[in-house]
């Protein structure tokens, strides 16, 4: 099954398939599912809800933006992945509260995330480089000397970026770490009293799937859209990550997948 999908995703949608059908259904279907794989950690193998998410994406496309702008010759790869971290580290603070809070009241104080971002980006505009509108324009993408600004070169940094993430995200819920995300999900007390460090467990996940939604913005940005803005990563956006993995199943690596497609053939 993975060479089938392999040859499908490497070889015939390339070779085959229309502009249209890349740039309209499967960049943005590809970005989701990977904001979906990232949510899932958290609220599907850990049990902490967040409404967030659309910030997180939102904190890793602008990152990536001004990473890129200000730091001449940063390869594309290191730019994503300082977008990821600085997204992770916006996910740690406000996943402080999880530490205390849980369900409902901690997916209320994840609503902080989303606003107070989107009115950060809006407000400071360093962080659009001083354009008045507050819109952002992805750069020339460029990996090993390759330019992929076309639709099937921004198709295959796409899947490649989704396809590494999600095998590392598979190769983590199988772990031990992942086994601690399944253990305070089902009973914190219960995870506690077997030595699950259940704070730093908490973190972690906020930390892994911040990542993981933050490089989904930048795949957001840079390869689907290629021009942003704050107001485009609003409370819908968070809805829709958390309705994909509902649709797919939580706690499900597959159904991520499943309810990406269902969202983006069906909107």
């Amino acid at each position: 099954m993975p060479a089938v999908l392999i040859v499908v995703g490497y070889g015939l949608i390339p070779a085959y398939a229309s502009s249209y059908l890349v740039e309209a259904i499967l960049l943005p279907f590809l970005a989701l599912s990977l904001a979906a794989v990232g949510l899932n950690l958290l609220t599907g193998y850990c049990g902490q809800l967040s409404l967030g998410s659309s910030a997180f994406m939102a904190v890793g496309a602008f990152a990536a933006y001004n990473f890129n702008l200000r730091i001449d010759g940063l390869p594309l790869p290191a730019t994503m992945i300082l977008a990821g971290i600085s997204a992770a580290g916006i996910g740690v603070v406000f996943g402080l509260p999880s530490l205390r809070l849980r369900g409902f009241y901690l997916a209320v104080s994840t609503l902080a995330a989303q606003f107070f971002v989107q009115w950060a980006l809006t407000k400071f505009g360093w962080f659009s480089n001083y354009n008045p509108s507050g819109v952002i324009s992805a750069p020339h993408l460029i990996v090993a000397g390759f330019p992929l600004d076309g639709a099937t070169g921004r198709y295959l940094l796409s899947v490649t970026t989704v396809i590494v993430l999600t095998a590392v995200v598979w190769r983590l819920v199988n772990s031990a770490t992942g086994r601690n995300f399944i253990a305070v999900r089902d009973n914190e007390t219960a995870a506690r009293v077997i030595g699950v460090p259940v704070l730093r467990t908490k973190l972690l996940a906020f930390a892994i799937s911040s990542f993981i939604i933050g490089v989904a913005g930048v795949l957001w940005a840079f390869t689907y859209l290629r021009t942003v803005e704050p107001a485009g990563f609003n409370l819908d956006r968070s809805f829709q990550i958390l309705f994909i993995i509902i649709i797919g199943g939580l706690a499900s690596m597959r159904g991520a997948f499943l309810g990406a497609a269902f969202i983006v053939v069906f909107p």
